[in-house]
């Protein structure tokens, strides 16, 4: 899919107080509690796109730190417009534009308690698999900083990226804890769900939306 350029988006980016430096980045590695001033849980987005989606996460669980990745401009400042429409006393809400592949040089070891990974690219083709944010290369990065008792959290309409996933997760440190090929009309793994702008438009549609939901694998699993 072709992204729209935004007409000075990275000023827009550089110039807010949400966004994180990128430049400073690698300086907060262990230390993103300081961002937030507290202690409290931090919960990733990885690929946030417009932001619906972790700006509502934001507002209903105050107690919970979120960091929103993404590494299109014109895409991550769409999340800035609604995070601008927020309570100012919302401060549990940060984000940061760069590609994932980096990740691991920005988070320590059990310094985020959860990922959610949304619609992200399906990299279709077999050469691209390990660019595929559910590949068994992604999840050994995240293994490095996710906690033990972290879960990981993967929704998509694309039927053949979910298959992938799936048993990619038999070559990783993670298993599937639940599963559901039909979210919406999963009454155990809907309740709270939040839908993603474009979960909303391949719902639609009437495509079904499949979801899972991982925990770090124990030597009984």
């Amino acid at each position: 899919m072709r992204l729209r350029n935004v007409k000075g988006a990275r000023e827009d980016i550089q110039n807010n107080a949400y966004v994180i430096p990128e430049e400073e980045l690698s300086t907060h590695k262990g230390k993103w509690s300081e961002i937030f001033g507290n202690t409290n849980p931090i919960m990733i987005e990885v690929g946030m796109g417009k932001g619906r989606f972790i700006t509502e996460l934001a507002q209903r669980n105050p107690d919970i730190n979120y960091l929103g990745i993404e590494k299109f401009s014109s895409v991550l400042v769409r999340g800035l417009e609604k995070r601008e429409q927020l309570d100012p006393q919302i401060n549990n809400l940060f984000y940061i534009r760069m590609d994932a592949d980096t990740i691991t040089d920005i988070f320590d070891k059990d310094e985020i308690s959860g990922i959610y990974l949304n619609f992200s690219d399906p990299w279709p083709k077999d050469r691209h698999a390990k660019r595929r944010l559910t590949s068994r290369q992604f999840m050994a990065k995240y293994d490095k900083f996710l906690k033990e008792d972290g879960k990981i959290e993967f929704k998509t309409d694309n039927r053949a990226l979910f298959d992938f996933s799936v048993d990619e997760t038999n070559e990783t440190a993670f298993y599937i804890t639940d599963i559901t090929y039909d979210l919406h009309n999963d009454e155990k793994m809907n309740e709270g769900n939040i839908m993603t702008e474009y979960e909303q438009k391949f719902s639609e549609k009437g495509n079904p939306i499949f979801k899972m939901i991982l925990a770090r694998r124990n030597k009984n699993c």
